[in-house]
């Protein structure tokens, strides 16, 4: 990706992070969508204005948001390129004002995951990268960048990432199969984030999540040399089946970490 269109997304993505706090910042109303998962002011607000400003800076490039998502899939597979946007990721969080959410846009060219960034509204960091731009963090928008380069190799206690507000009984057996583990909960696109600068070694998610929550950390983890597979090991593709719902996945700043756990 070339330097000007990465910082225009960037810039993007941080002027959505902007307008979710001047709605977090205020009293709002939480409606639910069909399928029980909460949306507010700000889900829309940031899907607004990021659908708007990549429709203008890459009207080539279609915009598939989680806001926006009901297009036919026998429309969007043949998309050989795609902006994949979670335009609020975390929205639990967000409304339980804890901090843990995040803006996520990720890059789909031939349903791999090539780039993604992602911004955490509250704390202002700046994470990006793909498998083939390495992985970056800024402190904030017009800092620094600095290199990621996630835990290698892992160390005891193992640091697992555990979902904020989803657990299930499958994750809680494969934790307890790893040994000496330190359980840190987090939430949203976040966890991916801490792999790739090494805070956290593994991932897991036994559930489902969507292909806009998963996207943007991929790319960010795999550049800074860590992995997102599934049960079978293949790392996950994008806009290639009729549902956009992942399946199970691992995730790790050491791919050695997948092959134990795996084996």
């Amino acid at each position: 990706m070339e330097a000007a269109l990465r910082e225009a997304v960037i810039a993007i993505a941080h002027e959505a992070a902007l307008r979710i706090m001047a709605v977090y910042t205020q009293d709002f109303v939480v409606t639910w969508k069909a399928d029980a998962s909460p949306v507010t002011a700000a889900d829309m607000a940031a899907h607004d204005y990021i659908s708007t400003r990549l429709a203008e800076l890459t009207p080539d490039i279609p915009v598939l948001s989680e806001e926006s998502a009901d297009i036919a899939a026998a429309e969007r597979q043949g998309w050989p390129r795609l902006w994949l946007v979670d335009p609020l990721d975390g929205t639990r969080e967000f409304i339980k004002k804890n901090g843990e959410f995040s803006v996520n846009i990720a890059l789909v060219e031939n349903h791999i995951a090539t780039w993604g960034v992602i911004v955490s509204p509250v704390h202002g960091f700046i994470y990006y990268g793909g498998s083939q731009h390495g992985a970056w963090r800024r402190g904030h928008l017009g800092g620094i960048s600095q290199p990621l380069q996630s835990r290698r190799p892992y160390a005891r206690p193992l640091q697992v990432a555990a979902s904020r507000s989803h657990g299930d009984a499958r994750t809680q057996e494969l934790i307890a199969s790893l040994g000496d583990v330190e359980v840190i909960r987090l939430g949203s696109s976040l966890k991916f984030c801490h792999l790739a600068d090494g805070r956290l070694d593994l991932y897991a998610r036994f559930g489902p999540t969507s292909e806009w929550d998963t996207a943007a950390g991929q790319a960010i983890l795999e550049g800074a040399g860590g992995a997102l597979i599934d049960l079978q090991g293949r790392p996950f593709r994008y806009n290639a089946r009729d549902t956009l719902l992942n399946g199970d996945f691992l995730a790790a700043g050491d791919c050695a970490l997948l092959e134990e756990i795996r084996s």
